[in-house]
């Protein structure tokens, strides 16, 4: 039995691996690979830091509303979203409508190291980096933990946390199917 192709969304904190697993997972479905920051980049023609920068984070979440609601196919994509994306109003409940969710995840110890030193993470450009990351990682990890299956990152192969999401996405994919599309006569 083919797996329905609903669009993948990996949704988690900064660092937990979205892009680098999507590109894997995306690779071995036959899926296109979809970074919403690098994609409101490529539309806006400016980068993250110059968007929060010249326009502010509001505009900014806009933009992510936007892509999410009409600014790639509606199917056959693996998306990787930014790490803020799902913790504003209203756009968990659209990501789900839109398909299947796995939230990355990892401990905040792992999520300091992979994000040390980053230029690109305009809600790092502070003085205190590392508590600025407690802080939000506090924030936003309930709305994660609600966002369906959740995949640990940290210490694990990458073979692995990929092996694990083509399982849970082929599962979950032929369930979101069944609740959101009607059938064909």
């Amino acid at each position: 039995m083919r797996t329905p192709n609903v669009n993948l969304y990996l949704v988690g904190f900064m660092g937990v691996g979205k892009t680098t697993v999507g590109r894997i997972v995306a690779q071995r479905l036959g899926y296109r690979l979809l970074d919403s920051d690098h994609e409101i980049e490529r539309l806006t023609g400016k980068s993250i830091p110059d968007i929060f920068a010249q326009d502010g984070e509001s505009t900014f979440r806009l933009r992510e509303r936007a892509f999410i609601a009409e600014g790639h196919p509606t199917e056959g994509c693996v998306v990787a979203c930014g790490g803020g994306l799902i913790v504003q109003p209203g756009m968990l409940e659209l990501v789900q409508q839109r398909g299947v969710l796995i939230c990355l995840h990892a401990s905040l110890e792992t999520i300091l190291q992979r994000t040390s030193g980053s230029r690109s993470r305009p809600l790092l450009n502070v003085e205190d980096p590392a508590e600025r990351i407690r802080t939000l990682f506090a924030q936003r990890e309930p709305v994660y933990r609600r966002a369906g299956t959740m995949i640990l990152t940290d210490g694990r192969p990458l073979l692995d946390v990929t092996a694990h999401v083509m399982r849970a996405y082929r599962r979950e994919a032929f369930e979101w199917e069944h609740a959101h599309r009607k059938p064909t006569l």
